[in-house]
C-alpha cells in the first residue's frame, strides 16, 4: 500500500504486474498541459509537457526555445511585441 500522499485522484492508476506476478496499482503524476503563449493563449511548440522534476533533469535548449521571451511568447506575438517596440522606440520627425 502506498503512502496516504500518493493516494489521490490527482495522481493516474496505473497497473504493474511485478515479477512474482501479482499485480499492483502504482500512483503516477498526471502529465501537465500544454504551455501557452501569454499574449494569445496559442499552444506553444518546442515547450515539453512534462512534470518539474523531468524538467529538471533535460538540458537547457531542450527545456524550452533558445530565443527571446522562448516558453512565454508565440512566435507570431514576439514579432508583434518587436514591431511595436520599436515604432515606439525610433523618433518621428515632423516636418
Amino acid at each position: 500500500m502506498p503512502r496516504p500522499a500518493l493516494r489521490t485522484r490527482s495522481r493516474k492508476r496505473v497497473s504493474v504486474r511485478l515479477p512474482g506476478g501479482r499485480t499492483t496499482i502504482h500512483y503516477k503524476r498526471e502529465k501537465p498541459k500544454p504551455a501557452r503563449c501569454a499574449r494569445c493563449g496559442e499552444k506553444l511548440g518546442g515547450v515539453p509537457r512534462l512534470n518539474p522534476a523531468e524538467m529538471r533533469k533535460l538540458p537547457h535548449s531542450r527545456r524550452r526555445p533558445e530565443r527571446m521571451y522562448g516558453g512565454y511568447l508565440c512566435p507570431r506575438c514576439l514579432r508583434e511585441t518587436l514591431k511595436e517596440a520599436v515604432r515606439l522606440a525610433s523618433p518621428t520627425t515632423t516636418g
